[in-house]
């Protein structure tokens, strides 16, 4: 889809939405291999000058904003969890998790794999990660001002998500790894 602004060209808003969409479709269809701006730019009917315009540093760029985009969506996947409280609601938010993960292998690489200029913990942090770890931290009650429980709790489901996709953990023992995890954070 393009879109366009008054004179009839797209917006650069939208281009930038464009190209991340693109990226995001082209890497969950085929891998984060198929992803090249030469490739977008014949995905989209851009130039490769025009994806070089809103993304100068290039390919990594492109990853770290589709991974905004995912931190944006875990968020969104994090809220539709059922309000409940204590271990209930860290085995539901893990689950969430998880599940995410697993349904969004290609976005979650990105996300989490990828080399992009993506700044965890830092004054650079986008704002989409820093909602979707204030809402796990939430979850856990850690009002700490450095949020290390919080990091444990991110670290682990990330744990889980990477090697049950790798077929390193079993998956039928998710729901007891899960709960025993909600366990120790609760």
């Amino acid at each position: 889809m393009k879109y366009t602004d008054h004179s009839g060209r797209p917006a650069p808003a939208d281009r930038q939405r464009v190209i991340v969409d693109r990226a995001r479709s082209i890497a969950e269809e085929e891998g984060w291999n198929a992803v090249t701006v030469r490739r977008l730019a014949d995905a989209i009917g851009y130039s490769q000058p025009v994806l070089y315009q809103h993304f100068p540093e290039g390919r990594s760029a492109i990853v770290a904003a589709v991974s905004r985009t995912g931190f944006a969506d875990l968020r969104e996947a994090l809220s539709a969890v059922p309000r409940q409280s204590g271990a209930a609601a860290l085995a539901a938010a893990a689950h969430s998790y998880v599940e995410y993960a697993g349904e969004h292998p290609a976005l979650y690489e990105a996300m989490f794999e990828m080399r992009s200029h993506t700044r965890f913990a830092s004054d650079e942090t986008p704002h989409e990660l820093q909602i979707a770890f204030s809402a796990l931290a939430d979850l856990l009650l850690d009002r700490s001002e450095t949020r290390v429980r919080t990091e444990l709790f991110w670290s682990a489901l990330h744990g889980i998500a990477t090697l049950e996709r790798d077929g390193r953990l079993p998956l039928a023992q998710r729901e007891a790894r899960i709960a025993e995890l909600a366990r120790l954070f609760s």
